[in-house]
């Protein structure tokens, strides 16, 4: 096999003439002041430098979120999976969800129709997202018009992210003024009355500064019955340079996300075999009432970050972002398992506004003792979060003319599974009588942050991260429900969190590394939603996650990498829902979980022609004490043993190209009880790429090409995900 040659493009097409401090005015000393006018004016033209951007296809290079230094994933002690902006469009990549389906030991989970939902090594979050290096943790499905690309961490990340990620975390990257012209649009239509438009516009104003607009409208249907989408969004930034080493960005976004909040499909009561499955139905069937299942988000943030360079490789940098979060969501859906040919429908709604203030301040500079070189970060962080929270219960009317069967309650109406999409009366009402029942409180939360991290090179060969951070965390829960006695109604908890990470790299060769690490993140016995505080739980200790890790990284060619990770990740005083009982959390002192697990992954060029994403992840995710009355040893929900995808692009030449993709998971378990089992499966999709000429290409996506029927994911045992069956999309993509 012949080694790949090395190559190295500028992608011109996506970008256009940038003016720096290279561009520069003045006349010819060796023009004579007698020479002829044309020539005079020849040489008192400006002379200007072209420069672009490379284009890294589908491998990364580097990265500044694993560190806060500029460094290359060669040298990060820790799985790290980047998703380029390239990857993001030749795979119509539009949400968290599409995103991750090739990283290895990350899945979803189904969020109930409500939000984004991942699986991280065996460790669900709904709250571990972040907005180039910034907290963004309220429930909602977030969209991807403003990314340049996603970073899917595995793996505690504490030392540089904070609290929680206890397997992992993603953080977006957004598109900022960068000094380039951009001028690119999209539209998009297809299956399912498919209608989306985004917009990127982007103007250099001088040498070093620049503003830049990015957009997003989108009026969509799905494939379920009675499923409406309505999107918009807009996130205008500025540059600006203030003097020759201190630049300035400021961006605002407004993003809201209307839909209809689908949470699936129900199981059978009855097992068939070793387990029971999800209630074989028509893929678009909807349980419940798709018109009083809504969820809809409002968010505006405010972000602002200045760095100053001080010329001997110190650099000063702050980074601040406020942002205002309203979510309000209601569902009627599937309350139980399917008895007979009726299932039980249950409702209720939700209220949350959170307004969230983070501001990170990062000192970097470099310091050699002798023949060891050290990189040092110095950082503080300090946020608040306030956040009101309000459930309602639904209580059905069941007067003449309502859809609910004999043996129906005012808290539960029984329908047929054969008509289950039902127009139902329900009244939201907050049962919180006597201090139980539904939610209504106010959280305030305040975290300080100090942290060291030293990037040690030893020799070209050896080098080491070493890191440890100290979060101050304090909460204070208002109860507001009525008959709260004085006792419980102000809660309040401190916590001081030690995250430690040391990581040692060898490079035996310049373009390849092998590295072991440890790191460590704790989870407040708050929860990553601060919901979960009660009188039994405020002094108890934080939920503690370990991983130990060992892995290699191959830079087989400048556009082709290979990585591969071994690892195990404790998890300790676990918070976990009872299997028996959805609304209520099981509390677990010492050792709780273990997940041992392998990963590999190739992103890159194969040809100038044929690039590739290949991934590989195996876990043995499983519990080692009893939840409830759930003996230990169950495997934990929605986590796979088996798991692989391989996307490939390829180009025939400059006009024409296609794509090919494969997605593979085996079975798994809907909850931690192991009763409700979601069945293996593959999927295949396709991708059709034609550039007319330099300002208009076109792109047919294609999703599940076999019509594969399957259950991608869940809530519970009763709330399981329908796959979508075959989809087509085409989208023309603009450059002006």
């Amino acid at each position: 096999m012949h080694a790949l040659p090395s190559r190295t493009r500028l992608a011109v097409a996506l970008t256009a003439l940038i003016f720096s401090s290279a561009v520069s005015t003045h006349v010819d000393a060796a023009t004579p002041p007698d020479a002829p006018a044309a020539e005079k004016e020849a040489a008192d033209l400006d002379r200007v430098i072209v420069q672009g951007l490379r284009n890294p296809g589908y491998a990364a290079q580097r990265t500044t979120s694993a560190t806060r230094t500029d460094t290359p994933l060669l040298d990060v002690p820790q799985a790290v999976t980047v998703i380029t902006d390239q990857q993001l469009r030749d795979r119509g990549v539009q949400s968290m969800t599409d995103a991750v389906r090739y990283v290895p030991g990350v899945g979803i989970v189904q969020g109930e129709g409500n939000r984004d939902g991942l699986v991280f090594r065996g460790n669900a979050s709904t709250a571990d997202f972040f907005i180039d290096g910034m907290r963004d943790d309220v429930q909602y499905y977030r969209d991807t018009y403003n990314i340049a690309q996603i970073e899917a961490f595995r793996g505690p990340s504490a030392m540089i992210f904070g609290r929680g990620n206890p397997g992992g975390l993603l953080n977006r990257v957004t598109r900022v003024a960068d000094g380039l012209l951009h001028r690119d649009a999209m539209l998009q239509f297809g299956s399912w009355n498919k209608r989306r438009a985004t917009a990127d516009f982007s103007q250099p104003m001088g040498e070093a500064n620049g503003v830049r607009v990015t957009g997003v409208y989108e009026d969509s249907e799905g494939f379920r019955d009675g499923f409406e989408l309505e999107r918009r969004g807009i996130n205008p930034t500025l540059a600006i340079a203030a003097g020759e080493r201190t630049r300035l960005v400021f961006g605002y976004e407004y993003f809201s996300d209307a839909r209809t909040a689908d949470r699936g499909v129900p199981s059978y009561a009855a097992a068939s075999g070793d387990a029971r499955y999800p209630v074989a139905t028509a893929p678009e069937t909807f349980f419940g009432d798709p018109a009083l299942s809504r969820a809809d988000t409002d968010v505006h943030a405010v972000q602002a970050s200045v760095e100053h360079d001080f010329g001997d490789g110190t650099v000063l940098r702050n980074r601040t972002r406020a942002a205002r979060y309203d979510k309000y969501y209601s569902n009627v859906f599937a309350g139980g398992s399917v008895a007979g040919d009726t299932v039980q429908l249950s409702a209720y709604d939700n209220a949350t506004e959170r307004d969230n203030v983070f501001t990170q301040t990062d000192l970097i500079f470099s310091a050699d003792t002798g023949n060891v070189m050290h990189k040092f970060v110095v950082g503080a962080e300090y946020g608040r979060q306030r956040s009101d929270n309000l459930r309602r219960s639904g209580q059905f009317g069941l007067g003449a003319g309502s859809p609910c069967l004999a043996g129906s309650t005012a808290t539960g109406c029984r329908v047929s599974i054969f008509s289950p999409n039902v127009r139902t009366d329900v009244s939201f009402v907050n049962n919180s009588a006597g201090g139980s029942g539904d939610a209504r409180n106010r959280v305030d939360v305040t975290v300080g942050a100090l942290y060291l991290q030293d990037q040690i090179e030893f020799t070209p060969q050896w080098q080491a991260i070493l890191g440890v951070r100290y979060d101050r965390f304090d909460l204070d829960f208002r109860d507001q429900r009525n008959g709260v006695s004085a006792a419980n109604a102000n809660l309040s908890s401190s916590d001081g969190l030690w995250s430690p990470r040391a990581g040692l790299v060898w490079k035996p060769v310049e373009q390849a590394s092998i590295y072991v690490s440890y790191g460590v993140s704790h989870l407040p016995r708050s929860g990553e939603q601060f919901s979960s505080l009660s009188a039994n739980t405020a002094s108890l200790d934080a939920e503690k996650f370990e991983n130990y890790e060992l892995g290699a990284k191959w830079r087989i060619d400048e556009d082709l990498v290979a990585e591969a990770a071994v690892y195990r990740l404790d998890r300790s005083n676990a918070a976990v829902t009872d299997p028996s009982d959805a609304t209520r959390l099981i509390l677990l002192d010492g050792a709780s979980q273990r997940v041992d697990g392998a990963e590999l992954s190739l992103s890159g060029k194969l040809t100038d022609a044929w690039q590739v994403v290949a991934s590989y992840g195996w876990q043995d995710a499983r519990t080692v004490r009893a939840v409830g009355s759930v003996p230990a040893g169950r495997e934990l929900a929605q986590t796979p043993e088996h798991s692989a995808g391989l996307w490939n692009r390829y180009d025939f030449n400059e006009r024409w190209g296609v794509g090919l993709g494969a997605i593979y998971r085996s079975a798994s378990w809907a909850s931690i009880g192991n009763t409700v089992r979601l069945r293996s499966y593959t999927r295949y999709d396709a991708a059709v790429y034609y550039t007319l000429n330099d300002r208009l290409s076109l792109q047919l996506n294609l999703e599940n090409l076999t019509d594969k029927e399957y259950f991608p994911s869940a809530h519970n045992d009763n709330n399981i995900t329908t796959g979508a069956p075959f989809g087509a999309w085409i989208s023309a993509n603009f450059k002006f």
